[in-house]
């Protein structure tokens, strides 16, 4: 059977990546054209576009960026037409997806969505694209399954993916880890997590990088991905006492004992890594009012909005500061009451996400639709 699979970011490659795994183990036969990234591409993908050209977050840098953008729509719309594939499978990127999603319908073919926009948080009304243009949606937080059903949608509640991505790791001895990367053996290690997108980086970082001179007796590293220029890193760290790693994420959180990280996948990452956090946040000015408006949940952490509670702490916008980030690290580094009722949480999320075999469970139901 032939796949046609539109992953926009890191955590979307990913995820698709374990799926088209599964899909083989089900399809010998399978062949894969996909938008994602370097993961799909070594499941044997032939890659259309990097999700690197694909990335723009934020109302003001769509708008900015919008030429850009309606033109990958336009030559996604074309390459689907001249490939007909017997599924599209959709990963996540829904101001691109869903587009897509009603172009393939209105061309009668299938259309199977994994891993759903945050519709109950806000644009609600997408939920009546998705029940006319999607034939299956595939959802993983547990909550987002009766949500589809009362509008009326064809959804099942697969799992976390997640889950069974670390159950794969290895742990990655610190002596190991450290000597790797030029680290001290003596002291411990704090994680920056600072985003995937080149966006993220600009505006996240710098903030993160002015907690080092308060917490001397620990050393900074940050988790840098490959598909940024190693120049954005270099720049914004010039002289400060700070290691940069690439794409060693999960040895880093393994070895960490507390992380800042930037609002995304990547939260559920280090706590179902058990590594205590703080989350943060920080729009465009422009795009933040908009959204703020607009986004109907209490929580803006995957953590937090599955656990329905502060598990862990979110700064936002402008409580976004070098004096907060101080505070809340010491918090989870310090304060046994705060480290105990992390660690019972964390266990308490595990449950709530499901079993493993996301990505297992994911394929069986793409067999059934390709029959």
């Amino acid at each position: 059977m032939k796949y046609y699979i539109i992953a926009g970011e890191a955590s979307g490659d990913l995820h698709a990546s374990n799926l088209m795994a599964e899909i083989k183990k089900n399809d010998p036969k399978a062949e894969f054209r996909a938008w994602g990234g370097d993961l799909m591409r070594k499941q044997g993908a032939t890659l259309v576009k990097h999700y690197r050209h694909l990335a723009f977050m934020g109302f003001v840098e769509v708008a900015v960026n919008l030429k850009k953008i309606l033109g990958n729509i336009k030559e996604c719309k074309k390459d689907l037409l001249e490939y007909q594939p017997d599924l599209v499978i959709l990963v996540d990127y829904p101001g691109f997806n869903l587009r897509i999603a009603k172009f393939a319908h209105d061309h009668r073919m299938k259309v199977c969505y994994y891993i759903s926009p945050q519709v109950w948080a806000w644009k609600r009304h997408r939920v009546y694209k998705i029940k006319k243009c999607v034939d299956k949606m595939l959802v993983i937080l547990p909550f987002e399954e009766q949500f589809y059903k009362d509008y009326g949608v064809d959804a099942t509640f697969v799992g976390h993916p997640l889950l069974d991505e670390l159950s794969k790791l290895n742990v990655t001895p610190r002596l190991s880890f450290v000597h790797r990367n030029n680290l001290s053996e003596k002291r411990e290690i704090i994680a920056m997590l600072p985003g995937s997108r080149k966006q993220e980086v600009e505006r996240m970082l710098g903030t993160m990088l002015k907690v080092i001179p308060h917490f001397p007796q620990y050393q900074f590293v940050i988790a840098g991905v490959s598909s940024l220029d190693k120049n954005l890193y270099q720049r914004m760290i010039g002289d400060k006492d700070v290691r940069l790693v690439e794409n060693q994420t999960y040895e880093l959180l393994q070895n960490s004992s507390a992380a800042l990280v930037t609002s995304g996948t990547a939260t559920l990452e280090t706590a179902l890594l058990a590594v205590p956090e703080v989350v943060c946040y920080k729009a465009n000015g422009l795009s933040y009012l908009i959204a703020k408006k607009l986004i109907k949940v209490n929580y803006i952490s995957l953590v937090n909005l599955v656990m329905e509670k502060e598990v862990v702490k979110e700064l936002i916008q402008n409580e976004f500061t070098e004096e907060n980030l101080v505070k809340e690290l010491e918090r989870v580094l310090k304060d046994p009451k705060r480290q105990r009722q992390l660690l019972d949480d964390l266990d308490s999320l595990k449950a709530r996400l499901g079993n493993s075999g996301a990505s297992a469970k994911a394929a069986a139901v793409v067999a059934e639709m390709v029959k």
